[in-house]
């Protein structure tokens, strides 16, 4: 894979590696920032139950960042699409963006989108000019991306750094941010309905094998609970066997035929004009065609805006969605 397309597409999965994540990807009984543990013998391995969410000027969220506010932002800029998408929950839309998430139909959709200034210098290298000039209240970026612009903001603006490692990190994000602007309600309103979705699809889990794999060309990358908050999910919905082999490891196709993959998911990474889909180009490869996911038309490409780097409840809610009904 071309060297932008790795390191475009860790922003979303490899760059989590840094924070030491944990619970991604397991299957045991979640208590979560927002509810407790599901009870035992309940069924359901996510509890579905959330806690009051109140709103207050200063919050600190489960990795340690402390953000305190004069007054609830209004204006937010957002680096990362996690960002976009808590806004979205609830009921808000960011001042500024360098994201695309916002024109999946289950968002904005792309009219509405348009309409969103779009922060010049792409995901890697914002403008903090240009961040600045929309006065914002507070901007949202990933920590081991857009740390580096903190010195520059501070003293005009709050910068929010977020390292989602799990879906239990996106919620408690989602929570925090809620509280910050005194939108708590929609906030609960999302979180439940997010847990009530997962809760679901644990109870009737396939015994199919999923895959996810993402790229732009024939060298190919696998997404894995540990590295990925979408893949986190799957172990609790599907058989997932695979395991992170750290930041340059990844799989043949080889070790993905033995595997017996029955529904696998494509992620195409475009970098300007569309090239083609992922799995048109390893179709090229005659062990392609040999994989049972191909061999009975299983094999589905979805926007990978949403699922490689939405990571909120809404993404998460659309990658829940679209997993079950396939893996049905």
């Amino acid at each position: 894979m071309p060297r932008t397309a790795l390191r475009v597409r860790r922003w979303a999965a490899i760059a989590v590696l840094g924070g030491l994540l944990t619970g991604c990807g397991t299957e045991n009984a979640d208590p979560g920032p927002g509810a407790p543990a599901a009870a035992a013998g309940s069924g359901a391995r996510t509890s579905t139950e959330v806690r009051p969410i109140e709103a207050a000027p200063r919050i600190t969220d489960a990795k340690g960042v402390t953000v305190s506010l004069p007054k609830p932002p209004e204006k937010i800029v957002c680096l990362v699409a996690l960002c976009d998408d808590i806004l979205v929950e609830l009921g808000m839309t960011p001042t500024a963006t360098n994201s695309q998430v916002l024109a999946h139909p289950e968002f904005l959709g792309k009219e509405e989108a348009a309409k969103i200034p779009v922060v010049p210098g792409g995901f890697l290298s914002p403008e903090v000019e240009a961040i600045l000039a929309h006065e914002p209240d507070l901007v949202i970026g990933l920590e081991d991306t857009h740390g580096k612009l903190a010195p520059a903001l501070k003293g005009a603006t709050t910068f929010w750094p977020l390292q989602p490692g799990s879906w239990q990190d996106s919620v408690g994000y989602l929570r925090d941010l809620a509280a910050l602007t005194g939108r708590t309600a929609q906030g609960e309103k999302a979180e439940k309905a997010f847990r009530t979705r997962l809760a679901e699809a644990e109870q009737r889990k396939s015994d199919k094998t999923a895959l996810i794999i993402y790229g732009s060309d024939e060298n190919f990358g696998v997404a894995t609970p540990e590295t990925d908050v979408a893949a986190g999910l799957f172990p609790k919905i599907s058989q997932y066997p695979w395991k992170s082999r750290g930041v340059d490891g990844s799989y043949s196709l080889e070790e993905i035929l033995a595997r017996d993959v029955d529904v696998l998911f494509v992620e195409t990474l475009s970098f300007g004009a569309p090239d083609g889909k992922l799995s048109e180009k390893l179709a090229k490869n005659p062990l392609w065609s040999r994989i049972p996911a191909v061999k009975n038309g299983k094999v589905i490409e979805v926007d990978s805006e949403v699922w490689a780097k939405g990571r909120g409840t809404r993404s998460l809610g659309v990658v829940l969605d679209e997993a079950t009904a396939a893996l049905r």
